[in-house]
């Protein structure tokens, strides 16, 4: 089969995935709605359970798609930068900019769109931060650039954790839960989508310069990458894309980790076919994980990035162990 049509086929079964997900998610809750009900909402018809699947359930789909793949996306670019399989968006610190945002935000008792801008905020700073200081003279390295993102995001823990100490027992679960990744909160859905589909796009005119990059800096170089543009750019889409998902839905681990990886295995490291793939699989993963989450014990729900890390956890035992240095 050439490697168009196996493309071709990957990314068309990866589509019904994440369209199947999504309508699953519309079904399944505390109110089980038949999908003959559910289609019939979606086409505008006033049926039992219309508002739920409208006003609840469809915006929380469309929310947790559109981190899943802001996360899978950023991963696999990180993994490109750091020339890593096993390197995650959260580890340079992006998150933790946002925690500490976040945190301060409800603190001070601020509306939901007082806490997402708090928290991009928090999250381009730690951006910011992490780059400025490992650029210093004017030049960086992976192994530069991963133990300045470790230092920032220990500091930011440092202060979340501050910030957890003293704050009302009243706002501690809100806290919790918005640390824990939780899409329960989530206010708008158009925005990470919007942000997901800005970055794909960006992304994709120069996947042939990262499948040389992901060869080896020195022979990207040789064949007329420009390098460092390149490695600035990424480092940027990626940030932008894991703050743009942590504002939404928190801090949800490991799907940035595992769907690259997993999706790599899969079908090759060509990014033109493991950008879409990667985002087509984290979004389908994150809705599957929020619907189980919030039907395991409905009508109670769980913080979503609870189960992605039980999740991610032994897959990355598993990984690591196949990568031991």
């Amino acid at each position: 089969m050439p490697s168009s049509r196996r493309a071709l086929l990957i990314l068309t079964s990866l589509g019904l995935l994440a369209v199947l997900s999504i309508g699953l998610a519309l079904t399944v809750g505390s109110l089980q709605i038949p999908p003959i009900d559910v289609l019939a909402a979606l086409l505008g018809q006033d049926v039992p359970g219309t508002d739920i699947v409208r006003e609840l359930r469809l915006p929380r789909a469309l929310a947790g798609f559109a981190c899943g793949g802001l996360l899978a996306l950023a991963g696999a670019l990180m993994q490109v930068l750091l020339r890593n399989p096993l390197a995650d968006p959260y580890v340079l610190g992006i998150s933790g900019g946002a925690g500490v945002g976040a945190m301060f935000a409800i603190l001070l008792g601020l509306p939901v769109l007082g806490i997402d801008g708090l928290a991009f905020l928090g999250a381009l700073g730690a951006m910011v931060i992490v780059f400025g200081l490992a650029h210093g003279d004017g030049s960086w390295t992976q192994t530069r650039l991963l133990l300045t993102g470790v230092i920032v995001a220990a500091g930011c823990g440092a202060l979340v954790a501050l910030m957890l100490a003293i704050a009302p027992e009243h706002k501690l679960r809100g806290m919790l839960f918005w640390l824990m990744g939780d899409l329960g909160q989530t206010g708008q859905w158009w925005p990470a989508l919007l942000a997901l589909l800005v970055a794909l796009v960006l992304c994709m005119p120069f996947a042939r310069e990262l499948n040389l990059l992901a060869r080896g800096m020195m022979q990207a170089q040789a064949l007329g990458v420009a390098v460092g543009r390149l490695r600035f750019a990424i480092y940027l889409l990626a940030s932008l894309a894991t703050a743009a998902s942590v504002t939404t839905a928190g801090s949800i681990g490991f799907v940035g980790l595992v769907v690259p990886h997993l999706v790599r295995l899969a079908t090759g490291n060509d990014q033109r076919l493991l950008l879409p793939a990667s985002v087509l699989a984290g979004g389908s993963l994150l809705v599957l994980a929020d619907t189980l989450a919030r039907s395991l014990i409905a009508p109670q729900q769980l913080p979503v990035g609870v189960l992605t890390a039980l999740i991610g956890v032994p897959v990355f035992l598993f990984l690591l162990s196949r990568h031991p240095r």
